[in-house]
């Protein structure tokens, strides 16, 4: 569920919560089917079922619905890192690499409205932090304690360095071929392991 601070109202009850949660399902397939900008908060509470204020409630607009759709990917993206944390082996930071990244891959090609959305990059959803800057931070919260480092200044640089060169090489993939493009994933995933290993190794 999205942090509360990106609605106008958080959910108290159960009902209200599955309701918000519909609304955002609704959101991420109409993303798929018409784009953002033939998104419209009438087609969503349609696609939804529920009355147009049920949205109007947690969003006053469309941007804040696709902020909010954009913050439950990363909590549902970080989740997903850290369960195949908890059953990987002891294969280190290259291990832990490989789950960042085939999770945000996999993500990629199956959660709905992710190719247009994912965590805020694709489309410009309101003035706050940076989305990259976000996922960095997220990323040494999770990976931190894994790799038995401090996360301190340097980690979260290494990480956003990581996460802004992953993102654009993965939206390159994904322009040259629809699920992805295996040499430039792979390019990528030797690139990232080169800088990485300079400061994690």
């Amino acid at each position: 569920m999205p942090h509360a601070t990106s609605l106008r109202r958080a959910p108290v009850q159960r009902r209200s919560a599955e309701r918000l949660a519909r609304i955002l399902d609704a959101c991420a397939d109409l993303l798929d089917e018409v784009g953002y900008d033939d998104l419209s908060t009438r087609a969503v509470a349609q696609r939804a079922a529920v009355p147009i204020g049920s949205v109007y409630r947690f969003f006053g607009n469309k941007r804040q619905m696709v902020d909010a759709l954009a913050q439950r990917n990363l909590e549902r993206y970080s989740e997903r890192v850290t369960q195949r944390l908890r059953t990987a082996g002891d294969g280190g930071w290259r291990e832990a690499m490989d789950a960042v990244l085939d999770e945000y891959l996999e993500m990629k090609r199956t959660a709905p409205g992710f190719s247009l959305v994912d965590f805020g990059n694709q489309i410009p959803v309101g003035a706050r932090t940076e989305p990259n800057h976000r996922v960095a931070d997220r990323l040494t919260e999770l990976l931190s304690g894994y790799l038995g480092r401090e996360p301190d200044e340097e980690l979260r640089r290494v990480f956003l360095i990581a996460v802004e060169t992953a993102d654009t090489l993965v939206h390159l993939a994904f322009r040259v071929a629809p699920e992805g493009d295996p040499k430039i994933i792979q390019e990528m995933r030797e690139m990232l392991r080169a800088y990485l290993a300079r400061v994690l190794d």
